[in-house]
């Protein structure tokens, strides 16, 4: 019988974690304040991002048997018909929240987004158009927190252009890398910082009365959020530099997929929502204890 626990493992729950902050950072660009029923946006980033996680399983169920035996579905844990189960579920719930969080324009990004999913999932993945396709399902899972507001574009182009380098860099992780991948990756950290950093500040110029301290703190907020991206990518991405080898690359993708927390908390903080940014910082403080409980309970 399927576990609660086999089906937080099959939409890889820890890491829904890194999605909360898309529909703030677009919403925040976008000049929205998140107050009331918009708060169900983020609500449903989580559940079409975990959505399309259970989607990858059950695609990649017959290549899983052969190389990542462990997972859910070649493991017998969970059966493909109650993974497809819980995607079907995810979308559905993902989009009725969307709908009621965003109204017509919540819907209007939210269809597109599981289009974008299912096409990922089952059609692009495997081809040289993967990395682009899986950047565009992460640009509009921030555009569903603006609405489709054309000025958080910039701040989903960031996301985006760093979900493709981690994507294109996680091809390696069962074969290993290669080199030039690995310069490829670093290139695409240092432009997704200096965007974050340098990019539209969106609300907070749209609102003169705030005080010269606050907008100095949203700036310091800024630089700090985008070295604590830096801090966690560019270490394990020099590693597979030196050595792009399948155990490498792993923990360099692992690190990407965490280092989205702190570069939505830069996109934050710089059109000054403090608060926000607040908590995606502890949201990635939360990240980081299921990371290290989780190496602690594989080690004993």
């Amino acid at each position: 019988m399927t576990s609660p626990a086999d089906i937080l493992d099959l939409v890889r729950a820890p890491a829904a974690l890194t999605v909360i902050g898309d529909t703030l950072a677009g919403g925040h660009a976008g000049g929205a304040r998140f107050t009331g029923r918009s708060w169900l946006l983020p609500a449903a980033s989580v559940l079409l991002y975990s959505g399309g996680m259970a989607l990858n399983d059950y695609a990649d169920r017959d290549l899983d048997a052969e190389e990542r035996p462990e997972r859910p579905i070649p493991s017998g844990r969970v059966s493909a018909r109650g993974a497809l189960a819980v995607v079907s579920g995810c979308f559905a719930a993902g989009v009725a929240l969307a709908a009621a969080g965003g109204g017509r324009r919540g819907l209007g990004v939210a269809v597109p987004l599981v289009g974008a999913i299912v096409l990922y999932n089952t059609v692009a993945k495997s081809t040289p158009f993967g990395p682009l396709s899986m950047a565009a399902c992460r640009g509009l899972d921030v555009m569903l927190g603006a609405g489709g507001a054309s000025r958080a574009v910039p701040a989903a182009a960031t996301l985006a252009l760093h979900t493709a380098g981690v994507t294109l860099q996680s091809r390696g992780e069962v074969h290993g890398g290669s080199v030039g991948v690995a310069g490829a990756s670093l290139a695409v950290t240092a432009a997704s910082a200096a965007a974050a950093a340098t990019g539209d500040r969106g609300a907070i110029d749209a609102r003169p009365e705030r005080s010269t301290a606050w907008r100095i703190g949203s700036t310091l907020a800024t630089i700090a959020a985008s070295a604590a991206y830096v801090a966690a990518t560019v270490p394990t991405q020099l590693r597979t530099l030196d050595d792009p080898s399948a155990g490498n690359v792993r923990t360099a993708t692992r690190a990407g997929i965490g280092g989205m927390i702190p570069l939505q908390a830069a996109l934050v903080a710089r059109t000054g929502a403090l608060g926000s940014a607040a908590l995606l910082a502890g949201a990635d403080l939360a990240r980081r204890a299921l990371g290290s409980r989780r190496k602690r309970s594989d080690v004993t």
